[in-house]
């Protein structure tokens, strides 16, 4: 049987996020009288671990119920660049060894820093606009970061990144806690709930390590 690393973090109204945070209510609570507990929540289709669809930046591209199943499930890297302090550029994808992965997923600082917080920081790592066309150049379909945005911070108000990703048809996943994911090979499951013709939803997502892999 394969190792299994859950990448999700959980969504709770504390938590990290972008924009609104999550609210819920109890609609039902077990009772003498009530046999079963029942909540109604209100939630961003950015909260938590999430996967951007194309359409996200690219008007009338591929939302997130009709992404090709074999973008977000098949074979994985996960890359080390711990030592990067903001931005992700092309060299350190080469340096990491991205060379021939379809899927890659970037561990980073962020995993046991900015994504442990509770608000918003000031700085993380994300990935900059010379990695994001690396990416599209070497056939890349999936990729995912340890923070609520894959934009390296310098380049919010444009956010280049995301274009580039989405253009290219490239799924992108935030919020994939990789704190103890080691760097290599795994297979990556990551099943994104699907919002008819939304942008973006939340996506439970898992890697199986396999034994001697």
């Amino acid at each position: 049987m394969p190792r299994i690393i859950d990448l999700s973090i959980p969504v709770h109204p504390e938590m990290l996020h972008w924009g609104r945070r999550p609210t819920y209510e109890m609609v039902e609570e077990i009772t003498e009288t009530s046999p079963s507990e029942v909540s109604r929540w209100l939630i961003g289709a950015h909260t938590g671990t999430h996967v951007d669809a194309p359409s996200h930046f690219v008007k009338g591209g591929t939302t997130v119920d009709s992404l090709p199943i074999d973008h977000t499930v098949g074979e994985a890297r996960v890359l080390d660049l711990r030592h990067v302090e903001k931005e992700i550029t092309a060299d350190d994808l080469i340096a990491a060894g991205t060379e021939g992965a379809r899927r890659v997923l970037f561990k980073t600082r962020n995993s046991t820093d900015a994504l442990t917080r509770t608000e918003k920081s000031s700085t993380w790592v994300g990935l900059g606009p010379s990695g994001a066309q690396w990416l599209v150049d070497h056939g890349v379909v999936f990729a995912a970061n340890d923070y609520m945005t894959m934009e390296a911070p310098d380049h919010t108000a444009e956010w280049p990144t995301h274009v580039i990703l989405c253009n290219a048809g490239v799924v992108i996943l935030e919020n994939a806690n990789l704190a103890e994911t080691e760097p290599g090979d795994y297979y990556l499951v990551c099943q994104p709930v699907p919002f008819e013709g939304r942008e973006a939803a939340p996506a439970p997502t898992l890697l199986l390590e396999f034994e001697g892999a």
